[in-house]
């Protein structure tokens, strides 16, 4: 077993390693119109900055994880921190001219595929490294670190755009270069289960991840209305079938979906599939919430959310104590509970425009979220054999990544529509025809923020103040519908946890040789 300094000197070389995924999720979104003035890029290419890297993100996890368990856990991080990190220095290279769109979207395609090679390895590691009577509190720090960094990337970005947008891609290189001396240092285990790779398997669960996941994305832009937004969709899902089909049949899938026969793993899943439809999408909207209702610029936006991420940041050290002790049960039940309650107080909170009116509900929202995350994750990871912590991790995060599509997708829409039938009620009380009121609420979706120039333009006077602050007033309704949604989401998590989430520690480390016995 690794000693303890080198067990603490593994955990923070892999939040390193992975530190850089998550600040990217936000800060690329902030330099966006930034690139876009500068580059000169569509509206359409515009969208895919973001949407190719989480595409490649969800279409490779699976992969990336069953790739770490064969190749080795170590290598397969340093082969993900170097992909990542030159890839992010090409993005932040990009030429000016007519290759510059295609460029980019490659280059972040790359990055993507980067960190679903990195993100599964570096988790394993550090389960490994920890015995089972510590994973708690290590995993604890690990998702509140990297958790809270998501809400880093608009407060860094802010400051770093006013140099430069492309040094919001250069920022990960010395983060790279650390965690690489880090991990030379720590020498995390890097033992490697050889076995043939299933790439039909691969192809099916690539293919098919990524058309959900982009009919998901797309179903805003393309509308639910749109053949493609459902021909992605049922594609994607028929893919994932025929994949499930194979992996039941051959002899070295990619993912062992005998796993799943745990009860314990499928309900840790399951929690962590309506959690993620909560938590993911909650830095969107949390954050246009502040730009646009409250008005923040990017970086008051990012503030906003490190709010939330000191209750979450509590609950997860509270979390992994209690799943130590007790098992992840007598933790994310009661999770669940303080999230749905702390979600459905904040949003009752939010037309009140006023932070000090609704911070204690945040706090307490973030703080549910932070009980569940790192102990049912570490859970699920405990239920696999050593041999298949890679493996674990990747289903796990595709689970995850999955659920956080689908939520951005739902409650976008629902957000979408509830802002569009507001501001059409509200600014027809003032006078503006329907066409305009519109514009305004595709201006102010589309320009993720609010800036009173994206809807307004140029318009000044009292009659253009009153039509703001309809328009503020609005948006913080439509947030407050998506949030109630959230609340119930919570509390279907909660049922879900009651009825069928297993009591008690995992006392021992799942072996091979059981976990094939338990194969059908």
């Amino acid at each position: 077993m690794t000693s303890a300094g080198n067990r603490r000197l593994v955990l923070v070389a892999m939040i390193f390693a992975v530190s850089m995924t998550f600040i990217d999720q936000t800060i690329v979104a902030l330099a966006v119109p930034e690139l876009q003035k500068d580059l000169g890029f569509s509206a359409t290419g515009t969208q895919w900055i973001i949407n190719s890297y989480l595409l490649a993100l969800s279409a490779l996890f699976a992969f990336g994880g069953r790739l770490a368990d064969i190749a080795g856990h170590r290598r397969m991080v340093v082969v993900g921190v170097v992909t990542f990190a030159g890839a992010s220095a090409l993005c932040g290279a990009t030429p000016t001219g007519g290759i510059a769109e295609a460029w980019m979207i490659f280059f972040r395609v790359v990055q993507g595929a980067g960190a679903a090679i990195m993100f599964p390895a570096a988790l394993a590691i550090v389960v490994a490294a920890f015995p089972l009577a510590e994973r708690g509190r290590a995993l604890a720090i690990f998702f509140g670190i990297t958790g809270a960094l998501t809400a880093v990337g608009p407060i860094a970005g802010g400051y770093l755009t006013e140099w430069t947008w492309r040094s919001i891609f250069w920022i990960n290189v010395p983060v790279a270069i650390i965690a690489l001396i880090l991990t030379a240092l720590a020498k995390p285990s890097d033992e490697r289960h050889p076995a043939p790779i299933d790439w039909l398997g691969t192809a099916l669960v690539a293919g098919g991840m990524g058309l959900a996941v982009l009919g998901l994305q797309q179903s805003s832009a393309w509308g639910w209305g749109s053949p493609v937004t459902w021909i992605c969709i049922v594609a994607g899902l028929v893919l994932l079938f025929a994949f499930v089909r194979h992996e039941l049949r051959t002899e070295h899938p990619v993912i062992q979906l005998r796993i799943f026969r745990s009860r314990a793993f499928a309900v840790d899943n399951l929690v962590l599939f309506l959690l993620m439809i909560v938590f993911l999408p909650l830095f969107f909207f949390a954050s246009l919430y502040a730009q646009i209702s409250l008005g923040d610029d990017a970086s008051g936006a990012g503030l906003y959310l490190i709010i939330f991420f000191g209750g979450f940041a509590a609950g997860s050290q509270w979390g992994g104590r209690i799943l130590d002790s007790r098992g992840a049960r007598a933790a994310v039940i009661p999770g669940c509970a303080l999230a749905a309650v702390g979600f459905f107080l904040w949003a009752g909170s939010l037309t009140d425009l006023d932070l000090g009116d609704h911070w204690i509900y945040m706090v307490l929202a973030g703080a549910g979220v932070g009980l569940i995350l790192g102990p049912a994750s570490t859970d699920a990871v405990n239920r696999a054999p050593r041999t298949s912590y890679g493996e674990a991790t990747g289903i796990t995060q595709t689970v995850r990544n999955f659920g956080g599509s689908l939520g951005l997708a739902v409650l976008g829409t629902v957000l979408i529509l509830q802002n569009k039938s507001n501001i059409e009620s509200s600014l027809g009380e003032l006078g503006l025809p329907r066409e305009r009121a519109d514009q305004i609420a595709d201006a102010l979706s589309q320009s993720g923020g609010g800036s009173r120039s994206d809807a307004f333009g140029e318009a000044t006077g009292r009659a253009a103040q009153r039509a703001f602050e309809a328009v503020q007033n609005d948006f913080a309704l439509s947030t407050r519908a998506v949030f109630y949604v959230m609340a119930g989401v919570m509390v279907l998590a909660f049922v879900v946890a009651q009825l069928a989430m297993p009591g008690g520690r995992v006392e021992a480390e799942v072996e091979p040789a059981v976990a094939d016995a338990a194969a059908p």
